[in-house]
């Protein structure tokens, strides 16, 4: 995984601050296995869970595709990227594999749109997700998702690559794989019916494994350069999206136990 690969870029370029490595590690840890997963024992959890994560499975393809413009060239008339070849392969293979997938009935389509079919199938309503993305209107989140999507969108459109990077990395792609496997492993043992969700957790387990992780260190080493102030950047932002959204699973599951 991602953290495990870059433990000693982070010791070489983080040593005068407060345990980075170790920091990353537990909150990743925390937020992987949330408490909140093993109290979706029913089709009424999975919706109201399904409600809030629908948000960031948005916000995670607006940190790609701004990782995609930075990296890349999406302009024209087209030049070739400054980064190089093998960073841009990586991306550009992320990008394929959100926005054409194979869904479980072997047709090409989007993550997000994996996901709201997968809402369907198990009764959880898509009206809001589809209102707000109608409009972008930020007054329509739900007050539980606004400071997670909020942060991830700012940083989208406005934070240099390595930021974008250190929450997408870190944040996202280091933890989706172990994080699925906790969700797969309850939904499994609860005997909740909902295969289109199971593919889709499926499919992230197996993009994002650990190939990943030489290619996310190889990318961040190139937008930094090695340095400790930009990497340290990059490390607290990825930390700020662990803590945002073990912030969201602690949300989601306070409306479970109050339901």
């Amino acid at each position: 995984m991602v953290a495990d690969i870059l433990r000693p870029m982070i010791y070489k370029f983080a040593m005068n601050t407060d345990s980075i490595p170790d920091l990353l590690t537990r909150t990743k840890k925390e937020v992987a296995e949330h408490p909140l997963f093993t109290k979706i024992t029913s089709q009424a959890h999975l919706q109201t869970f399904m409600s809030s994560h629908v948000y960031a499975v948005w916000d995670f393809m607006s940190l790609l595709k701004s990782l995609q413009r930075s990296i890349t060239c999406v302009e024209l008339p087209w030049r070739p990227s400054a980064y190089s070849k093998s960073s841009v392969r990586f991306i550009n293979e992320i990008v394929v594999g959100e926005e054409s997938d194979l869904g479980s009935d072997e047709r090409p389509i989007d993550h997000f749109s994996m996901y709201l079919e997968a809402m369907q199938e198990v009764g959880a309503s898509t009206s809001r997700i589809n209102e707000f993305l109608a409009t972008l209107d930020y007054s329509l989140l739900p007050e539980n998702v606004a400071p997670f999507v909020e942060y991830n969108i700012d940083l989208a459109l406005k934070a240099p690559a390595h930021k974008v990077a250190g929450a997408f990395f870190f944040g996202r792609e280091d933890l989706i794989p172990a994080m699925f496997e906790q969700i797969l492993s309850e939904l499994s043992s609860q005997n909740i019916e909902c295969p289109k969700l199971k593919h889709y957790l499926a499919r992230h387990i197996e993009l994002d494994g650990d190939e990943h992780g030489p290619l996310a260190m190889a990318l961040l080493q190139e937008l930094t350069g090695g340095d400790e102030i930009l990497l340290n950047e990059a490390f607290a932002t990825g930390l700020e999206s662990l803590k945002l959204r073990h912030q969201l699973w602690s949300s989601v599951e306070a409306q479970i136990d109050h339901a």
